[in-house]
């Protein structure tokens, strides 16, 4: 777990991997509650004897869509950001799904810091101090050299 103590001190860290986390399983569990959520029920995620019996990868395998959303959940495994009062998502780029997820597999997030600009207060917190961060998220697979998701993301900080 990497320790940055403020927006200052994340700002000499552009261009360099700030973060390497641990380890995290997907379980099966996740994968039914993220299928009720948005409705996509197709049976290589939910239908456990089917995805043995006719998937090429043996078993059923995680939404794409959830393998991105768990990087909140794997980034909050590999910094902590301490003196930021208020960080929020503002969007990505360039996501790609590499390579499957089947359950039961074990991820983790890797982090290259790509920029940090100062961005205006809250209109109503002229106190906070804000910067956009924009990182490259690498989420991999134990034992396998392939990635199965790469994005940019894009937070605002204020401290």
């Amino acid at each position: 777990m990497r320790v940055i103590e403020s927006l200052e001190q994340l700002e000499e860290l552009v261009g360099q991997e700030v973060a390497v986390g641990e380890w995290v399983e997907v379980t099966q569990e996740q994968v039914n509650l993220f299928a009720d959520a948005t409705g996509d029920h197709q049976w290589i995620h939910v239908d456990v004897e089917r995805s043995k019996r006719e998937s090429p990868y043996g078993a059923p395998i995680a939404h794409g869509y959830l393998t991105l959303s768990l990087i909140p959940l794997l980034m909050k495994k590999a910094i902590e950001m301490r003196n930021v009062k208020m960080g929020v998502n503002y969007g990505l780029n360039r996501v790609r799904f590499m390579a499957p997820v089947p359950v039961g597999s074990r991820l983790r997030a890797r982090a290259k810091l790509l920029s940090v600009e100062s961005i205006e207060s809250p209109k109503n917190r002229p106190d906070l101090k804000g910067a956009q961060v924009i990182m490259q998220v690498t989420v991999e697979r134990e034992g396998s050299d392939r990635p199965v998701c790469v994005a940019e993301t894009i937070s605002r900080r204020f401290s």
